[in-house]
């Protein structure tokens, strides 16, 4: 099969108005520059569209015209490079999509350990923020949850109970293993985070809780506007 049938058949799997990037192509080194001119060519055709460089998308016709590619697929594109993520959606938007706001935002948040990562198109904007760790593809949905424990207070519109059975919920889901990798992350959180964390895990029926404990403080309490009917054993972790 030519290069050219490989990366239509690629293409064509992905759905109408889905931002790809040439990484999502799978092509080698020596493949690029003929994989940039397939691009142009298909380009031309208006099978698919550029977003900006290096981004592109299947648009998707309707009756009433053309659907542009939704945020979060042409945001998608500034969270890799060379294939490997390196940042990831923080903020009310992660939080929307999490369960916790019905807010969304006007601008959005990236997160990168090392880059500063901007977006101004038309309506769309977004800013830096710094990520706690070196953001990879199996710790950035962990690093969001710590995020949401750290921003607890000012998450908008937050309804608690809710809120706490959403975050039991996702800790629930996590594989041993997954859970020792987010009590390795807390550490690098501030402390009230990790004080948050090993109450949630003790809810969650999860007993990866030493590490977290020794790394505070026994006589610093929290401010985190919870009751114990809303998480029980606050207490045992200075939360109030």
């Amino acid at each position: 099969m030519s290069l050219a049938a490989q990366i239509e058949q690629k293409i064509d799997r992905f759905e109408a108005g889905e931002s790809f990037t040439y990484n999502d192509l799978d092509i080698s080194n020596d493949q690029y520059l003929n994989t940039a001119k397939i691009l142009e060519r298909l380009q031309r055709k208006g099978l698919i569209k550029k977003l900006s460089k290096g981004i592109f998308y299947k648009p998707e016709q309707t009756v009433f015209g053309e659907i542009k590619p939704r945020e979060a697929e042409v945001i998608k594109g500034y969270l890799f490079n060379n294939g490997k993520r390196m940042a990831y959606i923080t903020g009310n938007y992660l939080y929307n999509q999490m369960g916790l706001t019905r807010q969304i935002p006007r601008n959005w948040k990236i997160a990168s350990f090392n880059r500063r990562i901007y977006v101004n198109r038309q309506n769309l904007k977004a800013k830096p923020v710094k990520a706690y760790a070196e953001v990879t593809e199996e710790n950035y949905k962990l690093l969001g949850f710590l995020d949401a424990l750290k921003d607890w207070k000012t998450i908008p519109d937050l309804n608690i109970e809710e809120g706490i059975k959403v975050l039991t919920a996702f800790i629930q889901k996590l594989t041993k293993s997954e859970v020792l990798q987010l009590t390795q992350l807390a550490l690098k959180y501030p402390p009230r985070v990790r004080a948050f964390l090993g109450a949630l895990l003790e809810q969650a029926g999860k007993g990866e809780t030493g590490i977290i404990r020794e790394s505070l403080n026994p006589i610093t309490k929290f401010q985190l506007g919870l009751s114990p009917k809303q998480l029980p054993g606050l207490s045992k972790w200075n939360i109030e």
